[in-house]
C-alpha cells in the first residue's frame, strides 16, 4: 500500500515563512506529478503548485513569487516553501501525488491527510 504524509504546518505571523513537506512511501514504482492543494473554510479546494517528474513547475497566481515547490525524487518527497505569508493563505494544505504502484499499470492519485496553516497576528 501507499501512504502520503504531510508535515510542517502551524501558526505564523503575516510576512513569515513556513516549509511544508510531503513524503510518499510504500510499494511505489514511480511518481509523476506532485501537487499542493489548499482548502480554506467555506471555499473549494484549489491547486496551489505542481511539479512534474522533470522538474517543471506551475503556481496559482495568488502565490506566484512567494511560494516555491521542489521535490527530492530519491526520497519521494515534495516540499512547499512559503514566504511572505498572508492571512488569506490560511487553509488546510493537502499533498497529492500521481504515482504508479509496483506491479500495476497506470498512475493513480494519492492524497495526504492535510496540514493546517494559519497566518495570523
Amino acid at each position: 500500500q501507499v501512504q502520503v504524509v504531510e508535515s510542517g504546518g502551524g501558526l505564523v505571523q503575516p510576512g513569515g515563512s513556513l516549509r511544508l513537506s510531503c513524503a510518499a512511501s510504500g510499494s511505489i514504482f514511480s511518481i509523476n506529478v506532485m501537487d499542493w492543494y489548499r482548502q480554506a473554510p467555506g471555499k473549494q479546494r484549489e491547486l496551489v503548485a505542481r511539479i512534474t517528474s522533470g522538474g517543471n513547475t506551475n503556481y496559482a497566481d495568488s502565490v506566484q513569487g512567494r511560494f516555491t515547490i521542489s521535490r527530492d525524487n530519491a526520497k519521494n518527497t515534495v516540499y512547499l516553501q512559503m514566504n511572505s505569508l498572508k492571512p488569506e493563505d490560511t487553509a488546510v494544505y493537502y499533498c497529492s501525488t500521481g504515482l504508479r504502484v509496483s506491479g500495476s499499470s497506470g498512475y493513480t492519485y494519492y492524497w495526504g491527510q492535510g496540514t493546517q496553516v494559519t497566518v495570523s497576528s
